[in-house]
């Protein structure tokens, strides 16, 4: 009887990991929620995703798409003027992103990001992404990074003439807090859930969704009309 018992559990725990197998690999990295309205799907990219065939992208129902141009202060995407170029003649909008490093004064940052991607009406709004993962081992004070993040803003909104929107990881918040009071739109990240804070323009629903015309998982984000 408890052999029976051990078997019977045994075969019950691998269907289920099996199913969830099935559900996480074969069905997650596919599902999409639903759009209100005002709201449109789109993906962020960087050299990771290698070649993308961003007509296939097109007729996946992405209709933009957040491209990395630049990290730190001598860093430039191998892949953005490529990504950049595609993203334009597939119809999608598309825009430009900067992965902010704590080891590089914020100016020299933004002279990299506007090197790379220059000012451009046509675009959407510029990002800095703010977020410990990936970054350097130096933690600077706090008072320190708010002024070489300021440094950059300043700049970049500058020649852009529009304002910049944050991504702010929660990492980066717990040890360098910029949500609260933050007078600018977010791309908020929120696993799966929609966002709470009412200055989200950019929602990054995964970082695991599966795309026409890309080989491997793609950061898929949903965008709102806010303006």
């Amino acid at each position: 009887m408890r052999r029976r018992i051990i078997v019977t559990v045994s075969v019950v725990v691998a269907a289920a990991l099996c199913l969830g197998a099935v559900l996480w690999f074969g069905i997650v990295p596919h599902w999409r929620p639903a759009l209100e309205h005002g709201e449109r799907y789109g993906i962020d990219v960087s050299a990771h995703q290698d070649e993308i065939d961003w007509d296939a992208v097109a007729r996946d129902g992405i209709q933009f798409a957040y491209i990395k141009a630049s990290e730190g202060q001598g860093w430039v995407d191998e892949w953005f003027d490529e990504n950049w170029a595609g993203a334009a003649r597939a119809g999608l909008d598309r825009g430009a992103y900067h992965f902010f490093t704590l080891c590089a004064p914020g100016a020299a940052q933004a002279e990299n990001f506007l090197s790379v991607a220059p000012p451009d009406d046509d675009a959407l709004p510029p990002v800095i992404d703010l977020e410990l993962t990936g970054n350097c081992s130096d933690r600077p004070p706090a008072d320190q990074v708010a002024a070489e993040v300021d440094a950059f803003v300043q700049l970049v909104e500058r020649a852009w003439g529009r304002d910049l929107l944050f991504y702010v990881r929660p990492d980066w918040d717990d040890v360098y807090p910029v949500r609260d009071g933050l007078d600018r739109r977010l791309w908020d990240y929120r696993f799966f859930r929609r966002p709470t804070d009412d200055r989200w323009h950019v929602w990054q629903v995964n970082t695991f969704a599966r795309v026409d015309g890309i080989d491997g998982p793609v950061d898929l984000d949903i965008m709102r009309d806010t303006e």
